[in-house]
């Protein structure tokens, strides 16, 4: 099972886009700054997160929502 996953940083208005097999895992990982893009922007929390069967269809997803990244569409997948 694979994810696309989007982390919101609580000391910024900032978003971060990504997807991984273990989500769990991997929100600690960039909360203990072993991301260099998300580092700046700790803690981060677990905004949204969807499933896919393949790590393929997690990176389609993945670039989808980052072309439409502070949009409407963006907006409404967040809840904003």
């Amino acid at each position: 099972m694979f994810a696309t996953y989007i982390l919101k940083s609580q000391t910024k208005e900032w978003y971060y886009i990504g997807h991984t097999s273990n989500i769990e895992n991997r929100l600690k990982e960039h909360n203990m700054g072993r991301s260099k893009s998300t580092k700046p922007y700790m803690p981060l929390v677990l905004k949204y997160k969807e499933d896919f069967n393949t790590k393929g269809e997690a990176f389609k997803r993945e670039q989808q929502i980052k072309n439409y990244k502070h949009g409407e569409a963006f907006k409404k997948l967040i809840g904003i």
